[in-house]
């Protein structure tokens, strides 16, 4: 029997500002939504929401906003809650632990465009994507 890969990729723009978050321990988390088109059927496009923790996560809050145009890369979670009203409820996320800016550095850097941070050479970023499962179950902030 082969093993198992959770690989996911994708190239997308964000549907609204990203939204970060801090677990009761501190780390930071940050939440945005992916429209990805399908490149065969340019009218069907997914919207799929996006988790990026720490360091990574706080790059992407400060750098990306509405509209901003990037390739993401982590894996595929499905997680279980209780709702509000104590219903149980799944959430399908991408975790992400690489994340690279598209787009000319106006478009993506706050400001003037001028901003010599992380989306103006190359505008790759990186983070651990660890921790997800640990703390998650106690402390999601969403």
């Amino acid at each position: 029997m082969a093993g198992s890969y959770n690989r996911i990729i994708l190239v997308g723009n964000l549907t609204r500002d990203p939204e970060i978050r801090y677990t009761q321990s501190g780390k930071g988390v940050t939440k945005f939504t992916l429209a990805v088109n399908n490149p065969r059927n340019r009218e069907e496009t997914s919207f799929v929401d996006i988790v990026a923790w720490d360091r990574l996560g706080e790059t992407c809050n400060t750098y990306l906003k509405k509209g901003s145009n990037c390739l993401v890369e982590g894996r595929l979670v499905i997680r279980s809650y209780d709702d509000k009203d104590g219903n149980k409820r799944k959430a399908t996320e991408v975790v992400i632990d690489n994340m690279q800016m598209l787009g000319s550095p106006r478009d993506r850097a706050p400001g003037s465009g001028d901003d010599a941070g992380p989306g103006h050479n190359g505008g790759g970023a990186q983070g651990s994507g660890e921790g997800f499962g640990d703390e998650l179950e106690d402390e999601i902030p969403f």
